[in-house]
């Protein structure tokens, strides 16, 4: 709340993370730019292709009228739970609709799955499984004895596309959140 207590702070946050080497056209690529007075929003135009565009412009934002504030403020709430953040507790801290926070959350996570999953088309399917024997199986001298449920076992994280049936698994030291 105090890194962007207002709209402007927000804009500029947004602009310089999508434009970290300079403002570029979102239609031609185009760096050769300017700053209009639009009236709908729209706050920069190509030179070269004679297009309006904002920072929102061929994003998940695009088209959106929330304020880029909220925006921010619900990616924080998204990434920092656990488990994510429903819609119903984004709509009380932002204080807009049930719908829009449904619809907000979509694109967010729209937005993030390039960047979690580039090699998955479709909807995926993620779990963790555990395999080894079992300890009543083993030798007597290969017996653990620390407990039961995964003691001994190898956990393994697998991941599968619905669309494309591809699935791709790994063998993963625990089953902490930073390690999954």
């Amino acid at each position: 709340m105090q890194r962007f207590p207002d709209e402007s702070s927000a804009i500029h946050w947004f602009e310089s993370i999508r434009w970290k080497k300079g403002r570029t056209c979102s239609k031609c690529s185009s760096d050769n730019t300017y700053e209009t007075n639009n009236a709908n929003g729209m706050k920069y135009r190509c030179r070269k292709c004679q297009r309006y565009f904002s920072v929102k412009t061929g994003t998940v934002l695009q088209s959106s009228k929330l304020p880029l504030q909220k925006w921010i403020y619900a990616i924080f709430l998204e990434l920092t739970n656990l488990k994510g953040v429903s819609s119903m507790k984004l709509h009380r801290d932002l204080g807009i609709t049930q719908k829009h926070a449904w619809h907000l959350l979509h694109r967010i996570r729209e937005g993030l799955m390039p960047q979690i999953m580039p090699i998955f088309e479709g909807p995926i399917e993620v779990d963790e499984a555990y395999f080894g024997g079992l300890e009543k199986n083993k030798h007597q001298d290969k017996k653990l004895n620390d407990g039961r449920g995964a003691v001994g076992k190898v956990a393994v994280l697998g991941i599968k596309d619905r669309q494309t049936n591809q699935i791709q698994a790994q063998v993963i030291e625990n089953t902490t959140k930073e390690t999954m």
